[in-house]
């Protein structure tokens, strides 16, 4: 692994011999950073704006969080004096807190640099140190006069190798970083045994996936492979997608004696994008399997029940009560009699902390030009904010009402629902028109089946066996409160008025292309695109061919 440390005289050199191609190279703005790309070999995708500025606040929250739990620990160890020697050194000492109290940063695949630069200009207070990596010798060549452009050579630095041998590199020479920011092309999976291992203890680590085509359920057995989860097809795919990778992060940390604590889980746009911080603890560590469940979804009336893999019962004076919980018969679906499907495990802890939410929230609030993305930032962070942490998944009111072909019901009809009977109730960041509640099941049809007695459906729908099991179910049998429409002082959403979802930036916008930078990977894989397919063709028209003769 080849590391640089700041700038050398000689790349200074070189930079110089290539000011003309620097003018000849577009220029890229974003945040306080200016990029160079020539010819777009180096990947660069502007929609993933908004990913880079969120990443900005939650990095400037975590690294105020630092800074004083890092001081806190100095005055654990006595290292600050009280007294006359202390007042005269007071502005020495602040100036070397400041100077080496930041946050180290490792990107392991970097591409143009934008998003180090960015956190060595943005990120406040500032970082001590960032290492940008890439396995591309041009790429690193651009990094590097991206950072001299930017004037950033005393804090960022690159690194030429593969992303996951740097950091057992690093790792090997008990080198570690508060905070990795692991966002690839696709899925993540290969690189998380080797980032969990390079973190420091109450590090944070940042993840981007892409593949939502393979989370959201298209190839479970795709999914299983990469992530160690199967996911189910339904209208909370997306949460479904975040608490897949949560579990995979967890099961790689969870090899080293180490946990994950959720700070923050988003779903935006064509992408997902976790923050977590890692801890080592062989004791917490095994509470895993209470934050893990599997899914089981009717293929009938789409609604969904967990299984937990284990049991945590706390005991005063002593370690906790690891047991395996009791495993209730699956049989037919108690309200559509159809069965059931089966996924995961996924994560069905918490997805968010939202104390910390509240500060991002109040950082971006507070100066939102910092962010041209600031809008969208308040308005996801509220939402999420005001989420039901406790409850995974959510129903989407639109699918219910698709099951028994009713008219839909509008969306503060079904909170009040909820809420005059006494459950609570949220939205869910992931999808518009959604519902997340501690109501029972039985209590949600009990809603749609009085809504449907107030707008009745078409006879021929109801010769529809699902639709008319669904209808015909008693009340009399069921214990829930009765339903009352009328409207709850409370059932406006909390995000009204809120930008959650941006107009389409640019044409066919979404996740882009691969670098073209890595070109002999990409032919190589090129040349092995449907090999195996092209070989048996070619058998088949050699035979044909024999037969013709023949």
């Amino acid at each position: 692994m080849n590391v640089s440390r700041g700038v050398t005289d000689s790349e200074r050199s070189s930079s110089a011999k290539t000011e003309k191609e620097n003018e000849e190279a577009e220029l890229i703005k974003e945040g306080k950073a200016e990029i160079l790309t020539r010819n777009g070999r180096v990947f660069y995708n502007p929609v993933q704006e908004f990913n880079r500025d969120l990443s900005i606040a939650v990095l400037s929250v975590f690294s105020k969080e630092h800074k004083v739990r890092r001081g806190e620990k100095r005055n654990a160890k006595g290292e600050v004096k009280n007294g006359s020697e202390s007042l005269r050194n007071k502005e020495t000492s602040t100036s070397q807190d400041d100077a080496g109290s930041g946050i180290s940063i490792f990107e392991p695949l970097s591409a143009s640099g934008l998003r180090s630069i960015r956190f060595a200009l943005e990120v406040e207070p500032r970082p001590r140190e960032i290492v940008a990596n890439d396995i591309s010798q041009a790429a690193v060549e651009s990094i590097r006069l991206n950072i001299i452009h930017n004037n950033v050579e005393h804090i960022v630095s690159t690194s030429h190798s593969d992303a996951s041998a740097a950091m057992h590199t690093f790792n090997a020479k008990g080198k570690r970083f508060d905070c990795i920011d692991l966002d690839p092309y696709g899925c993540p999976s290969k690189f998380l045994d080797s980032t969990v291992q390079v973190v420091e203890d109450g590090g944070l680590i940042m993840v981007t996936c892409t593949d939502m085509a393979l989370l959201t359920g298209n190839t479970p057995e795709t999914c299983f492979v990469k992530y160690g989860s199967i996911p189910l097809k339904s209208p909370a795919c997306h949460e479904t997608a975040l608490r897949i990778a949560l579990q995979c992060l967890q099961s790689h940390a969870n090899k080293y004696g180490r946990y994950i604590v959720p700070l923050l889980s988003i779903s935006v746009d064509f992408y997902i994008r976790i923050f977590v911080k890692i801890y080592t603890s062989a004791l917490k560590s095994k509470e895993t399997t209470s934050h893990l469940s599997y899914v089981f979804r009717c293929v009938g009336c789409k609604t969904f029940r967990f299984q937990p893999l284990g049991v945590v019962t706390e005991r005063k004076g002593t370690v906790p009560l690891f047991t395996l919980p009791r495993f209730e018969p699956i049989n037919d679906c108690p309200h559509c009699q159809h069965g059931y499907q089966m996924g995961g495990p996924i994560w069905t802890g918490v997805l968010h902390d939202q104390a910390f939410v509240s500060k991002v929230i109040q950082l971006v609030d507070n100066k939102p030009e910092r962010f041209n993305t600031s809008k969208r930032i308040l308005g996801m962070l509220s939402t999420i904010y005001h989420e039901l942490i406790d409850i995974p998944l959510y129903y989407v009111i639109d699918a219910l009402c698709a099951v028994v072909h009713c008219v839909v019901m509008p969306s503060m009809t079904f909170r009040s629902a909820l809420l005059n009977a006494g459950y609570s109730v949220s939205e869910s960041h992931a999808a518009p028109n959604s519902i997340k509640t501690d109501a029972p099941t039985s209590f949600i049809w009990k809603v749609i089946r009085h809504w449907v007695k107030l707008n009745p459906i078409s006879e021929k729908r109801l010769n529809c066996i699902l639709t008319k099991t669904l209808l015909m179910a008693k009340d009399s049998d069921d214990l829930t409160p009765d339903v009352n429409f009328d409207i709850h002082p409370h059932a406006p959403s909390r995000s009204h008025g809120l930008l959650r979802y941006q107009m389409n930036p640019t044409k066919f916008w979404g996740p882009g292309v691969r670098s073209t930078i890595n070109t002999t990977q990409c032919a190589k894989q090129k040349d092995n695109q449907n090999k195996k397919k092209n070989k048996q063709t070619k058998n088949k028209i050699k035979k044909c061919k024999i037969n013709v003769i023949k």
